[in-house]
């Protein structure tokens, strides 16, 4: 809002909510004519018919990264890890998707000779 130029004219009428969970309730429930929300609460069934969405272009704020681990002192390591393989899944990349998550870009292999420098290599032969 603030890139845009729109947060000073509106700032006395923002009711925030303690959680995105929360300003989601507020929405749903009319208690609020407009949201800014996780997509993915936008996209879920309870909400998906309930009125329109729109995207933020993602020029207009930094990236929302986030991340699944296994914690060291987890009772069940196990079960932790194979959740871990289960995102990896297509099914599970697909559902993600659905839903309005953006997956990373593989990491490219620093150690692995790009095809510039493959050439390169093969001309000197």
């Amino acid at each position: 809002m603030t890139k845009q130029g729109i947060y000073e004219k509106i700032t006395d009428k923002l009711v925030f909510g303690e959680n995105i969970s929360q300003t989601a309730q507020f929405v749903e429930s009319g208690n609020a004519d407009v949201g800014i929300i996780a997509l993915s609460l936008a996209l879920a069934p309870v909400m998906a018919n309930k009125g329109k969405y729109f995207e933020v272009p993602q020029d207009l704020y930094p990236p929302l990264d986030q991340g699944a681990i296994v914690i060291k002192a987890s009772q069940k390591k196990e079960q932790a890890k194979q959740f871990l393989v289960y995102l990896k899944t297509s099914e599970s990349v697909s559902l993600l998707q659905r839903y309005g998550f953006k997956l990373p870009e593989p990491a490219k292999d620093a150690a692995a000779p790009s095809s510039k420098d493959k050439k390169k290599k093969e001309k000197k032969s």
